[in-house]
Protein backbone atom coordinates (compact mmCIF):
# COMPACT_ATOMS: atom_id res chain seq x y z
CA UNK A 1 0.00 0.00 0.00
CA UNK A 2 1.60 3.09 -0.96
CA UNK A 3 2.88 5.29 2.29
CA UNK A 4 4.29 1.95 3.94
CA UNK A 5 7.87 0.80 3.92
CA UNK A 6 8.79 -2.45 3.36
CA UNK A 7 10.36 -4.13 6.83
CA UNK A 8 13.92 -5.14 6.45
CA UNK A 9 15.19 -8.46 6.68
CA UNK A 10 18.81 -8.65 8.57
CA UNK A 11 19.57 -11.55 6.76
CA UNK A 12 18.50 -10.43 3.28
CA UNK A 13 20.61 -7.44 4.37
CA UNK A 14 23.99 -9.17 4.98
CA UNK A 15 23.18 -11.35 1.89
CA UNK A 16 23.44 -7.82 -0.16
CA UNK A 17 26.70 -7.33 1.08
CA UNK A 18 25.36 -5.34 4.53
CA UNK A 19 27.11 -5.84 8.11
CA UNK A 20 24.56 -6.43 10.62
CA UNK A 21 25.21 -5.99 14.51
CA UNK A 22 24.41 -8.57 16.09
CA UNK A 23 23.99 -10.70 12.97
CA UNK A 24 21.38 -12.45 11.80
CA UNK A 25 20.94 -15.97 13.32
CA UNK A 26 19.31 -19.81 11.91
CA UNK A 27 20.08 -22.82 12.40
CA UNK A 28 20.54 -25.84 10.38
CA UNK A 29 17.87 -28.35 11.35
CA UNK A 30 16.53 -25.81 13.61
CA UNK A 31 13.10 -27.10 12.95
CA UNK A 32 14.01 -30.82 14.58
CA UNK A 33 14.24 -33.34 17.49
CA UNK A 34 15.66 -31.20 20.31
CA UNK A 35 12.12 -29.19 20.20
CA UNK A 36 8.82 -31.15 22.17
CA UNK A 37 6.31 -29.01 20.07
CA UNK A 38 8.07 -30.91 17.14
CA UNK A 39 8.33 -34.34 18.88
CA UNK A 40 4.57 -33.95 19.29
CA UNK A 41 3.69 -33.01 15.54
CA UNK A 42 6.26 -35.59 14.34
CA UNK A 43 4.43 -38.18 16.68
CA UNK A 44 1.04 -36.61 14.69
CA UNK A 45 2.37 -37.33 11.64
CA UNK A 46 3.06 -40.88 11.68
CA UNK A 47 5.54 -40.61 9.11
CA UNK A 48 8.65 -38.46 7.79
CA UNK A 49 7.70 -38.70 4.51
CA UNK A 50 4.03 -37.74 5.58
CA UNK A 51 5.21 -34.72 7.79
CA UNK A 52 7.53 -33.21 4.41
CA UNK A 53 4.14 -33.55 1.98
CA UNK A 54 1.58 -32.33 4.60
CA UNK A 55 1.61 -28.85 3.94
CA UNK A 56 -0.60 -27.49 7.17
CA UNK A 57 1.85 -29.35 9.02
CA UNK A 58 5.38 -29.01 7.88
CA UNK A 59 4.17 -25.19 8.32
CA UNK A 60 3.72 -25.83 11.60
CA UNK A 61 7.08 -27.52 12.30
CA UNK A 62 8.97 -24.56 10.10
CA UNK A 63 7.72 -21.66 12.50
CA UNK A 64 8.37 -23.18 15.27
CA UNK A 65 12.16 -22.50 16.21
CA UNK A 66 10.81 -18.93 14.85
CA UNK A 67 8.33 -19.17 17.67
CA UNK A 68 10.17 -19.76 20.39
CA UNK A 69 13.46 -18.36 19.83
CA UNK A 70 12.90 -15.42 17.44
CA UNK A 71 15.57 -16.56 14.82
CA UNK A 72 15.97 -14.17 11.87
CA UNK A 73 15.21 -17.07 9.15
CA UNK A 74 12.94 -19.83 9.11
CA UNK A 75 13.90 -22.47 7.19
CA UNK A 76 11.81 -24.76 5.07
CA UNK A 77 10.83 -28.18 6.50
CA UNK A 78 11.44 -30.71 4.09
CA UNK A 79 14.34 -33.18 2.92
CA UNK A 80 17.29 -33.25 0.12
CA UNK A 81 15.64 -36.70 -0.80
CA UNK A 82 12.75 -35.29 -1.79
CA UNK A 83 14.56 -34.77 -4.99
CA UNK A 84 15.62 -38.35 -6.01
CA UNK A 85 11.65 -39.50 -4.87
CA UNK A 86 10.62 -36.95 -7.49
CA UNK A 87 12.58 -38.79 -9.92
CA UNK A 88 10.89 -41.90 -9.44
CA UNK A 89 13.31 -43.53 -6.77
CA UNK A 90 11.80 -45.31 -3.92
CA UNK A 91 12.39 -43.81 -0.43
CA UNK A 92 11.19 -44.61 3.43
CA UNK A 93 12.61 -43.62 6.91
CA UNK A 94 13.59 -46.03 9.34
CA UNK A 95 12.61 -44.92 12.81
CA UNK A 96 15.69 -44.23 14.91
CA UNK A 97 17.83 -44.52 11.59
CA UNK A 98 16.93 -42.00 9.39
CA UNK A 99 16.44 -42.30 5.49
CA UNK A 100 16.38 -45.16 3.12
CA UNK A 101 16.47 -45.48 -0.77
CA UNK A 102 16.23 -48.35 -2.96
CA UNK A 103 20.18 -48.23 -4.41
CA UNK A 104 21.11 -47.17 -7.47
CA UNK A 105 24.28 -50.04 -8.34
CA UNK A 106 23.83 -49.95 -12.01
CA UNK A 107 22.46 -48.56 -15.17
CA UNK A 108 19.54 -50.17 -14.86
CA UNK A 109 18.84 -48.42 -11.62
CA UNK A 110 19.06 -45.23 -13.48
CA UNK A 111 16.92 -46.44 -15.80
CA UNK A 112 14.20 -46.59 -13.16
CA UNK A 113 14.72 -42.54 -12.90
CA UNK A 114 12.88 -40.11 -15.07
CA UNK A 115 12.66 -36.53 -15.35
CA UNK A 116 10.18 -36.42 -17.31
CA UNK A 117 7.28 -36.94 -14.45
CA UNK A 118 7.19 -36.18 -10.83
CA UNK A 119 7.28 -32.79 -10.24
CA UNK A 120 4.02 -32.53 -9.38
CA UNK A 121 5.19 -34.85 -6.11
CA UNK A 122 6.71 -31.36 -4.94
CA UNK A 123 3.59 -29.47 -5.25
CA UNK A 124 2.94 -29.71 -1.42
CA UNK A 125 6.74 -28.40 -0.59
CA UNK A 126 5.60 -25.09 -2.79
CA UNK A 127 2.52 -24.92 -0.82
CA UNK A 128 3.86 -25.00 2.37
CA UNK A 129 6.63 -21.96 1.29
CA UNK A 130 3.39 -20.25 0.43
CA UNK A 131 1.47 -20.88 3.97
CA UNK A 132 4.83 -20.11 5.97
CA UNK A 133 5.50 -17.12 3.66
CA UNK A 134 1.70 -15.79 4.87
CA UNK A 135 2.49 -15.99 8.97
CA UNK A 136 6.09 -15.13 9.31
CA UNK A 137 6.99 -12.13 11.26
CA UNK A 138 8.06 -9.32 7.97
CA UNK A 139 11.72 -9.15 9.10
CA UNK A 140 12.22 -12.82 9.09
CA UNK A 141 13.60 -14.14 5.79
CA UNK A 142 12.29 -17.37 4.87
CA UNK A 143 15.26 -20.35 3.15
CA UNK A 144 14.63 -22.80 0.68
CA UNK A 145 17.30 -25.49 0.04
CA UNK A 146 18.13 -28.28 -1.92
CA UNK A 147 21.35 -31.00 -1.92
CA UNK A 148 23.66 -30.27 -4.26
CA UNK A 149 24.44 -33.33 -7.29
CA UNK A 150 27.18 -35.14 -5.56
CA UNK A 151 25.61 -35.12 -2.23
CA UNK A 152 21.80 -35.89 -3.35
CA UNK A 153 23.68 -39.05 -5.97
CA UNK A 154 25.80 -40.25 -2.89
CA UNK A 155 22.68 -41.66 -1.51
CA UNK A 156 21.04 -42.94 -3.97
CA UNK A 157 23.23 -45.05 -4.98
CA UNK A 158 24.08 -46.22 -1.71
CA UNK A 159 20.74 -46.28 -0.68
CA UNK A 160 21.51 -44.88 2.91
CA UNK A 161 24.22 -42.39 4.01
CA UNK A 162 27.57 -44.36 4.79
CA UNK A 163 31.03 -43.35 6.70
CA UNK A 164 32.88 -42.61 3.10
CA UNK A 165 30.11 -42.34 0.97
CA UNK A 166 32.44 -45.82 -1.09
CA UNK A 167 29.60 -46.87 -3.30
CA UNK A 168 29.08 -43.91 -5.33
CA UNK A 169 32.91 -42.72 -5.20
CA UNK A 170 33.33 -46.47 -6.89
CA UNK A 171 30.48 -46.03 -9.63
CA UNK A 172 31.63 -42.62 -10.44
CA UNK A 173 35.17 -44.31 -10.84
CA UNK A 174 33.90 -47.84 -12.70
CA UNK A 175 31.27 -45.71 -14.45
CA UNK A 176 32.37 -41.80 -15.26
CA UNK A 177 29.27 -41.86 -18.17
CA UNK A 178 26.08 -43.78 -16.00
CA UNK A 179 27.10 -41.33 -13.23
CA UNK A 180 27.54 -37.99 -15.53
CA UNK A 181 23.86 -38.80 -16.73
CA UNK A 182 22.90 -39.21 -13.37
CA UNK A 183 24.11 -36.00 -12.31
CA UNK A 184 22.78 -34.48 -15.32
CA UNK A 185 19.17 -35.37 -13.74
CA UNK A 186 19.92 -34.10 -10.73
CA UNK A 187 21.28 -30.86 -12.05
CA UNK A 188 17.78 -30.25 -14.01
CA UNK A 189 15.47 -31.54 -10.79
CA UNK A 190 17.18 -29.71 -8.43
CA UNK A 191 16.95 -26.05 -10.41
CA UNK A 192 13.66 -26.85 -10.74
CA UNK A 193 12.93 -27.02 -7.35
CA UNK A 194 14.69 -24.03 -6.26
CA UNK A 195 12.98 -21.85 -8.88
CA UNK A 196 9.67 -23.14 -7.76
CA UNK A 197 10.72 -22.36 -4.35
CA UNK A 198 11.92 -18.66 -5.29
CA UNK A 199 8.61 -18.62 -7.02
CA UNK A 200 6.57 -19.16 -4.17
CA UNK A 201 7.84 -17.23 -1.73
CA UNK A 202 11.44 -18.03 -0.60
CA UNK A 203 13.71 -15.42 0.21
CA UNK A 204 17.02 -17.09 -0.72
CA UNK A 205 17.96 -20.73 -1.09
CA UNK A 206 20.71 -23.17 0.23
CA UNK A 207 22.67 -25.83 -1.35
CA UNK A 208 23.84 -28.23 0.82
CA UNK A 209 26.79 -30.51 -0.14
CA UNK A 210 27.40 -32.60 2.80
CA UNK A 211 30.11 -34.99 1.65
CA UNK A 212 31.92 -32.24 -0.86
CA UNK A 213 34.74 -32.61 1.30
CA UNK A 214 35.46 -36.52 0.73
CA UNK A 215 36.49 -36.44 -2.33
CA UNK A 216 39.87 -36.33 -4.30
CA UNK A 217 41.27 -33.46 -6.66
CA UNK A 218 39.79 -34.21 -10.17
CA UNK A 219 36.83 -35.39 -8.60
CA UNK A 220 35.61 -32.57 -6.72
CA UNK A 221 35.87 -29.96 -9.91
CA UNK A 222 34.24 -32.94 -11.71
CA UNK A 223 30.90 -34.18 -9.24
CA UNK A 224 31.34 -31.06 -6.76
CA UNK A 225 32.38 -28.10 -8.57
CA UNK A 226 31.31 -28.38 -11.99
CA UNK A 227 27.41 -29.38 -11.50
CA UNK A 228 26.70 -26.64 -8.87
CA UNK A 229 27.75 -23.86 -11.26
CA UNK A 230 25.23 -25.68 -13.54
CA UNK A 231 22.51 -25.49 -10.90
CA UNK A 232 22.63 -21.89 -10.15
CA UNK A 233 23.25 -20.67 -13.57
CA UNK A 234 19.91 -22.43 -14.05
CA UNK A 235 18.51 -20.99 -10.89
CA UNK A 236 19.31 -17.32 -12.05
CA UNK A 237 18.63 -18.12 -15.66
CA UNK A 238 14.78 -17.57 -14.45
CA UNK A 239 15.34 -16.09 -11.62
CA UNK A 240 18.41 -13.57 -11.85
CA UNK A 241 18.03 -11.81 -8.40
CA UNK A 242 18.08 -15.51 -7.02
CA UNK A 243 19.97 -15.00 -2.97
CA UNK A 244 22.01 -18.60 -2.97
CA UNK A 245 24.03 -19.97 -0.34
CA UNK A 246 26.30 -22.66 -0.75
CA UNK A 247 27.67 -25.06 2.19
CA UNK A 248 30.64 -27.62 0.54
CA UNK A 249 31.41 -29.31 4.43
CA UNK A 250 34.80 -30.32 5.07
CA UNK A 251 36.71 -29.18 2.05
CA UNK A 252 38.87 -26.90 4.20
CA UNK A 253 41.35 -24.52 1.84
CA UNK A 254 39.13 -26.14 -1.19
CA UNK A 255 37.04 -23.62 -0.44
CA UNK A 256 38.82 -20.88 -2.71
CA UNK A 257 38.72 -22.81 -5.50
CA UNK A 258 35.18 -23.72 -4.42
CA UNK A 259 34.36 -19.74 -4.49
CA UNK A 260 36.68 -18.88 -7.36
CA UNK A 261 33.80 -21.05 -9.34
CA UNK A 262 30.74 -21.55 -7.33
CA UNK A 263 29.25 -18.12 -7.53
CA UNK A 264 26.89 -18.03 -4.09
CA UNK A 265 26.33 -15.02 -2.30
CA UNK A 266 27.24 -17.03 1.14
CA UNK A 267 29.33 -19.54 1.98
CA UNK A 268 28.45 -21.67 5.21
CA UNK A 269 31.92 -22.96 7.00
CA UNK A 270 31.87 -26.38 8.71
CA UNK A 271 33.39 -26.36 12.47
CA UNK A 272 36.61 -27.66 11.24
CA UNK A 273 37.00 -23.97 9.30
CA UNK A 274 39.97 -21.93 10.59
CA UNK A 275 38.58 -18.61 11.33
CA UNK A 276 41.67 -16.89 10.34
CA UNK A 277 42.20 -17.95 7.12
CA UNK A 278 38.05 -17.76 6.16
CA UNK A 279 38.23 -14.16 7.35
CA UNK A 280 41.75 -13.46 5.48
CA UNK A 281 40.83 -15.34 2.61
CA UNK A 282 37.03 -15.65 1.56
CA UNK A 283 36.67 -12.61 -0.74
CA UNK A 284 35.09 -9.85 1.14
CA UNK A 285 31.65 -9.95 -1.24
CA UNK A 286 30.98 -13.10 -0.05
CA UNK A 287 29.31 -13.19 3.52
CA UNK A 288 30.49 -16.01 5.66
CA UNK A 289 28.17 -18.44 7.84
CA UNK A 290 28.82 -20.18 10.48
CA UNK A 291 29.99 -22.47 12.36
CA UNK A 292 29.93 -23.58 15.89
CA UNK A 293 30.59 -26.73 16.42
CA UNK A 294 27.13 -28.90 17.37
CA UNK A 295 29.11 -30.45 20.13
CA UNK A 296 29.63 -27.45 21.57
CA UNK A 297 26.07 -26.23 21.80
CA UNK A 298 25.38 -29.75 23.24
CA UNK A 299 27.93 -29.09 25.63
CA UNK A 300 27.09 -25.39 26.67
CA UNK A 301 28.56 -23.71 29.75
CA UNK A 302 31.33 -21.70 29.49
CA UNK A 303 32.76 -23.86 26.95
CA UNK A 304 30.10 -22.47 24.46
CA UNK A 305 30.52 -19.05 25.67
CA UNK A 306 33.74 -18.37 24.59
CA UNK A 307 33.47 -20.03 21.39
CA UNK A 308 30.41 -17.74 20.17
CA UNK A 309 33.25 -14.69 21.35
CA UNK A 310 35.74 -16.29 19.04
CA UNK A 311 33.61 -16.75 16.32
CA UNK A 312 32.00 -12.87 16.51
CA UNK A 313 35.27 -11.40 16.96
CA UNK A 314 36.60 -12.99 13.92
CA UNK A 315 34.02 -11.99 11.66
CA UNK A 316 32.84 -8.52 13.14
CA UNK A 317 33.65 -6.48 10.26
CA UNK A 318 32.47 -8.66 7.18
CA UNK A 319 28.83 -9.43 6.49
CA UNK A 320 28.13 -12.66 8.46
CA UNK A 321 25.24 -14.51 9.27
CA UNK A 322 25.40 -17.16 12.71
CA UNK A 323 25.35 -20.42 12.15
CA UNK A 324 26.14 -23.99 13.53
CA UNK A 325 29.00 -25.63 11.85
CA UNK A 326 26.54 -28.66 10.44
CA UNK A 327 22.82 -29.66 11.73
CA UNK A 328 21.99 -29.27 15.36
CA UNK A 329 21.99 -32.33 17.38
CA UNK A 330 18.75 -33.53 18.59
CA UNK A 331 19.98 -33.82 22.35
CA UNK A 332 20.95 -30.36 22.60
CA UNK A 333 18.92 -28.58 25.21
CA UNK A 334 16.64 -25.71 24.52
CA UNK A 335 18.43 -23.81 27.23
CA UNK A 336 21.46 -23.97 25.22
CA UNK A 337 19.75 -22.16 22.30
CA UNK A 338 18.18 -19.72 23.87
CA UNK A 339 22.21 -19.90 26.30
CA UNK A 340 23.56 -19.39 22.81
CA UNK A 341 21.48 -16.35 21.04
CA UNK A 342 21.39 -14.22 24.60
CA UNK A 343 25.30 -14.15 23.94
CA UNK A 344 24.98 -13.35 20.41
CA UNK A 345 22.77 -10.37 20.75
CA UNK A 346 24.30 -9.06 24.23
Amino acid sequence: MYGQREVRKPLLSVLNGGIEKPPPAWLMRQAGRYLPEYRAIRERAGDFLRLCLTPDLATEVTLQPVRRFGFDAAILFSDILLVPYSLGQRIWFVEGEGPRLEPIADNAGLARLSTQSGEQALIPVYETIAKVKSLLPPAVALLGFCGAPWTVASYMIAGKGTSDQAPARLFAYRDRQGFARLMDMLVERSAGHLVRQLQAGADAVQIFDTWAGILPDEEFRQWCIEPTQRLIAAVRHDVPEARIIGFPRGIGAGILRYLDNVPVDAVGLDWTADLDFARTHVPRHVAIQGNLDPLLLLAGGDALDRAIERILAAFSDRPFIWNLGHGILPATPVAHVEQMLARIRG
